[in-house]
């Protein structure tokens, strides 16, 4: 089952067909985006420069009508360079609250690993309260409020490895990979894209963005599976690979992506295939390995546990 078949909602759909103009061949990233958007959650992009991240969230932005920023994470990235910082008017004779780039709707963290963790603890709050403190003051974010980060996976000179309470925030990690020759070829054909995004118009309003994240809310969830992603939280924390297992944070990112995939499948209920087939994106970047196996891929992990538990 992949997650193009899933989506009948025609709102979504439409959207996805929109996007796929920009990210050719691309339909799996695209959706997954969706989801964690409408969930209310984060993204983490692990891949190579030049694959379409920018082109992503600038495209996103664009789709939504939503205010973009930017930050481009480098060693000396101060917190106060995401947060804002107060600046002494002396006309006014008083301190001024000058915004970072944070208070955008949308946000791209870029090589996010590659900035200290006192900076990338900077994000913490934003990303789990939809506020800020500065100086003791707390200032509420704008909703909708979704954070991009990406970081190389192949490149460790210079970087700053994110600890598991900062990978915790993330709802869903994907890479987008490379195109096909096919779609290769198309992009070259085409030129770039920054010219054409820019000219986007907005396919949905903000209110209806939380129409529909309302709406999601009042998806239902079964009592068996919430048994079913239990299970899958267990098996994690018995796994002799894992260090220890999905925290409940995790169990709830799984049931409240797998009811945003049901309204995108014009269901008002979970089904086990929902759980399932998001697993691997909700939880394999919260998993810690343990020294000897290190090596072993994390998405198999969730794929093999998948495979243990019986589908009633």
């Amino acid at each position: 089952m992949n997650f193009l078949v899933q989506i009948k909602n025609n709102k979504i759909l439409k959207i996805v067909n929109f996007f796929k103009d920009f990210l050719q061949g691309k339909e799996k990233p695209i959706i997954l985006s969706l989801l964690s958007f409408f969930s209310k959650g984060h993204i983490l992009i692990e891949d190579y420069p030049g694959v379409g991240k920018t082109v992503l969230a600038l495209a996103m932005s664009k789709i939504f009508g939503l205010n973009f920023g930017r930050i481009q994470c480098t060693p000396d990235l101060l917190p106060s360079d995401i947060l804002g910082i107060n600046i002494y008017d002396k006309n006014l004779k008083k301190f001024i609250f000058k915004k970072g780039p944070i208070f955008n709707n949308i946000v791209l963290v870029d090589e996010i690993n590659r900035t200290t963790p006192k900076t990338q603890s900077a994000l913490l709050e934003a990303m789990e309260e939809r506020q800020v403190t500065v100086d003791g003051k707390t200032f509420k974010l704008e909703i909708p409020f979704f954070v991009i980060a990406t970081q190389n996976p192949a490149e460790f000179t210079g970087t700053f490895q994110l600890p598991n309470s900062q990978m915790d925030r993330f709802l869903i990690s994907f890479s987008i990979g490379f195109p096909d020759k096919n779609n290769e070829i198309e992009m070259l054909r085409k030129g770039s894209l920054h010219e054409k995004i820019e000219k986007i118009e907005k396919l949905i309003s903000k209110e209806e963005i939380v129409r529909i994240q309302d709406e999601i809310k009042e998806i239902y969830v079964s009592d068996k599976v919430l048994e079913y992603i239990v299970k899958i939280a267990e098996k994690t924390r018995e796994s002799k690979y894992l260090l220890y297992g999905i925290t409940p944070r995790a169990t709830l990112s799984l049931k409240e992506c797998a009811k945003t995939l049901a309204y995108f499948s014009n269901r008002d209920y979970v089904n086990y295939y929902d759980v399932k087939l998001l697993a691997p994106y909700v939880l394999s970047h919260r998993l810690v390995l343990k020294e000897d196996y290190s090596q072993i891929n994390k998405f198999e992990i969730i794929k093999d546990i998948l495979a243990q538990i019986p589908v009633l």
